[in-house]
C-alpha cells in the first residue's frame, strides 16, 4: 500500500506554482486538485459551479454581486442551503477534507488547503514564489497582455488572494512560518524547482 501523502501548494501569481504542483502530482502518483475542487463543491452544495468559480479565492465577492449572480444558483430553493460566503467556503473545505480522506495521495493547489488539513499528519505545505519580472512575463504571455497590464493584474489578484487566505485562516498568506518550505521558482526554473521540492518531500516524509 502506498504511503499517504498530501502536498498543499500555495503560490504567487505567475510563479509557475500550478505547473509545479501538477508535475509533483504526476511524480508521486497523486490525485491533483485545483479548480476540480470547485466542481466537487458545486455538486455537494447544489450551487452552480460558475458561482464557485467567480467567488474563487476572493473575499467580499458575494456581498457585492449577490443580486447579479443569483440566477447562477443550481437550486432555486436556495434558502435551504447555507447561502453565504462562509457557507461556500465551508462546502469547499468539506470537499478538500473528503478528498484527502478518500485518496491516499493528493496535491491541492491553494484554497487554504494547508489550513483545512492542518491536523492531518500526512501533509507537507509548500509556498512557491518568484521575482516579479519572472511572474509578470509568465502572466503577460498567458493572458496576451502587456507587462504593465500583467503587473496590475498580479497586484489586484494577489490582494484578493491574500485577503481570502488571511480572513479564513487567521494567518498571513505567504508568510514563511506557515509552510514547511518556501521556494523561489525564478532561481532554478520550473522543472528544477519541481525536482528540488520532490527531493525535499522524500526526505521529510521518508518516501521512496
Amino acid at each position: 500500500m502506498e504511503k499517504k501523502l498530501i502536498i498543499n501548494i500555495g503560490r504567487q501569481l505567475g510563479s509557475g506554482g500550478r505547473c509545479i504542483a501538477k508535475a509533483l502530482a504526476e511524480e508521486f502518483n497523486c490525485q491533483f486538485y485545483d479548480k476540480e475542487i470547485l466542481n466537487l463543491a458545486a455538486k455537494e452544495s447544489g450551487f452552480s459551479e460558475k458561482f464557485f468559480e467567480e467567488n474563487d479565492e476572493q473575499k467580499g465577492f458575494l456581498k457585492s454581486h449577490f443580486h447579479i449572480h443569483l440566477p447562477l444558483l443550481g437550486n432555486n430553493d436556495f434558502y435551504k442551503n447555507d447561502f453565504s460566503q462562509e457557507g461556500l467556503y465551508q462546502f469547499q473545505s468539506d470537499v478538500i477534507q473528503k478528498a484527502a480522506e478518500e485518496n491516499p495521495r493528493c496535491v491541492f493547489v491553494g484554497r487554504t488547503a494547508d489550513y483545512v488539513l492542518r491536523d492531518n499528519p500526512d501533509t507537507i505545505n509548500i509556498f512557491i514564489t518568484a521575482n516579479i519580472g519572472f511572474r509578470a512575463k509568465n502572466v503577460s504571455e498567458r493572458r496576451g497582455c502587456t507587462m504593465e497590464e500583467a503587473l496590475k493584474f498580479i497586484e489586484n489578484k494577489e490582494s484578493e488572494r491574500a485577503k481570502y487566505y488571511n480572513y479564513y485562516t487567521g494567518k498571513t498568506w505567504g508568510q514563511a512560518t506557515n509552510y514547511d518550505l518556501c521556494v523561489d521558482a525564478s532561481i532554478l526554473g520550473t522543472n528544477e524547482t519541481k525536482d528540488f521540492i520532490a527531493c525535499f518531500v522524500r526526505k521529510k516524509l521518508s518516501i521512496d
